[in-house]
């Protein structure tokens, strides 16, 4: 019923920039949440950045910025000042409303992009 689709990974060097977007398709009444969450081999799938409450994780913080364009369904992940370590698949998850006035909320995530800095 909702479709996630991430676009804007890609490989970059070090110090490098990258924009990440997630659109939501589909049959719902609202999107309560857009947020970008990251898993590197390995490891854990962890937040990123969340936009109900603007949050983000300690390693992030001042490099990363969340907007949402409520309008498109869309939002935004800007990477600035890329590290190795932000080498991951990036996903996008939304919570949705999916009928009107249910209160019911579902969860969805994207396909996920891949991010690789180079150092």
């Amino acid at each position: 019923q909702v479709q996630l689709v991430e676009s804007g990974g890609g490989l970059v060097q070090a110090g490098g920039s990258l924009r990440l977007s997630c659109t939501a398709s589909g049959r719902f009444f609202s999107i309560n949440a857009m947020d970008w969450y990251r898993q590197a081999p390995g490891k854990q799938r962890e937040l990123v950045a969340g936009s109900g409450s603007t949050k983000y994780a300690d390693s992030v913080k001042g490099r990363f910025t969340i907007s949402r364009d409520n309008a498109k369904n869309t939002v935004y992940l800007q990477m600035n000042s890329l590290k190795p370590e932000d080498t991951a698949v990036y996903y996008c998850h939304a919570v949705v409303e999916l009928v009107r006035g249910t209160g019911n909320l579902y969860s969805y995530w994207g396909q996920g992009t891949q991010v690789t800095v180079s150092s």
